[in-house]
């Protein structure tokens, strides 16, 4: 039977004692089988397996064969160790210089590799015949791992339940038994992997998440919903931030598709759609898309274009956009106006390709001052609070402006 991964012991004793002869004349013994695996998948581009096995060896020089035919190990990460007993004295465990099931001295003195063969020899001298634990590890490709999620929102939509799963797929062409696999947080599991098998396991399932539904009007990122009538595309996002207030911040959120439902009123979900959750460190904040607005209507225009001569050819540019907002929705929602300076300097003049320098004009509408943690040197993002819609069903139009002074061009 072809194996795909296999460890053989030869013996090469060289004393001249009968025994030791006897020894000497056996050319391959037994294949140990495994007696704890652990495969750690915490690095994003490497997996770590990590196995122990308990092996025969006589007096003397030992060859140990490490042979991965088909198998994509990788040949300049492999470690072997021989594992020290550990013994307990008084009740608290400590170390000895004894292998597991004796008194042995065992050292490796070389390691080889047999030409035109995905193999590796190690020559391994023992004290005395006996049986070892020893440990090897190696980075092993085609086993994989991935990230998904399930977020079921409330029906008000101000928290939700985040169930975090790791799919992982073998296609190493090797089979695990019972082993440890661990992803770098949350739980550990044992479990057994087979050959072009894949497993999905639950890590962690975050309950009562804070969530904010957030409404975004930006032209740049995002464009226009209707051209002609100049208005904008308005996605909708949950988004939750991964800290410890908001039950979660044990560990950074893993890249993966999140599947997106709504708790309805009969005790049922409802499907909202999927979104690739980005890798989202601790108190950074996570953006799923669930659709566009319909009802949040954002008409955008160029009210004021305007260039000021300063000295030269040099002259400033003054810009004025107009916003003329409607929510059609029962209850009330902010709304995030974002405009990137550089992009509005290029639409109203086209790309110069450098740098801009601008500041707030005093048209300026938008309430209060642009958000500090979202605004950036070319990029402003204001809050808009809207008014629920009438008792008639009618929106209340609300008008803001945004008066920008783009300075030093030529």
């Amino acid at each position: 039977m072809r194996r795909a991964l296999a460890v053989a012991l030869l013996a090469v004793g060289l004393s001249i004692t009968l025994a030791d002869v006897a020894l000497a004349r056996i050319k391959l013994i037994t294949l140990p089988v495994r007696e704890r695996v652990e495969i750690q998948l915490d690095n994003p581009n490497a997996t770590l397996v990590e196995e122990e096995r308990i092996v025969p060896l006589v007096k003397g020089d030992n060859q140990v064969d490490f042979s991965w035919a088909n198998t994509q190990i990788d040949p300049n990460t492999i470690v072997f160790r021989v594992i020290p007993h550990v013994e307990t004295a008084g009740g608290k465990p400590k170390e000895s210089a004894k292998p597991e099931a004796g008194p042995l001295d065992v050292k490796v003195l070389s390691v080889s590799y047999p030409p035109n063969e995905a193999a590796l020899v190690w020559q391994v001298a023992s004290s005395d015949s006996g049986s070892a634990r020893v440990r090897i590890s190696y980075l092993l490709g085609n086993l994989t791992k991935s990230f998904n999620y399930r977020a079921v929102a409330s029906n008000d939509e101000t928290t939700l339940t985040l169930s975090e799963y790791i799919r992982i797929q073998n296609l190493a062409n090797e089979s695990f038994g019972s082993t440890g696999l661990w992803a770098g947080f949350g739980p550990r599991f044992l479990k057994p992997i087979g050959i072009n098998e894949t497993k999905e396991m639950l890590i962690e399932k975050y309950q009562q998440v804070p969530v904010r539904k957030t409404y975004t009007a930006d032209p740049q990122q995002y464009g226009y919903l209707d051209r002609p009538q100049n208005k904008l595309l308005v996605p909708m996002h949950y988004v939750l931030k991964n800290d410890q207030v908001s039950q979660l911040g044990r560990a950074p959120l893993q890249y993966g598709k999140v599947r997106i439902f709504q708790e309805d009123r009969h005790g049922g979900t409802a499907f909202l759609g999927e979104d690739w959750g980005k890798f989202t460190p601790l108190d950074d904040e996570m953006r799923l898309y669930v659709g566009t607005a319909q009802d949040v209507v954002v008409k955008r225009t160029i009210d004021r274009n305007e260039q000021k001569q300063v000295a030269g050819n040099l002259y400033n540019r003054e810009v004025v956009v107009k916003y003329e907002i409607e929510n059609f929705k029962e209850k009330a929602v902010t709304l995030d106006i974002s405009e990137n300076i550089r992009a509005l300097r290029n639409e109203v003049a086209g790309d110069t390709g450098r740098d801009v320098q601008w500041e707030l004009g005093k048209g300026t509408t938008l309430p209060g001052q642009p958000d500090e943690e979202k605004s950036t040197f070319e990029q402003v993002v204001f809050h808009v609070d809207l008014p629920a819609r009438g008792a008639d069903q009618k929106a209340v139009k609300v008008v803001h402006k945004l008066d920008v002074l783009i300075k030093n061009e030529w």
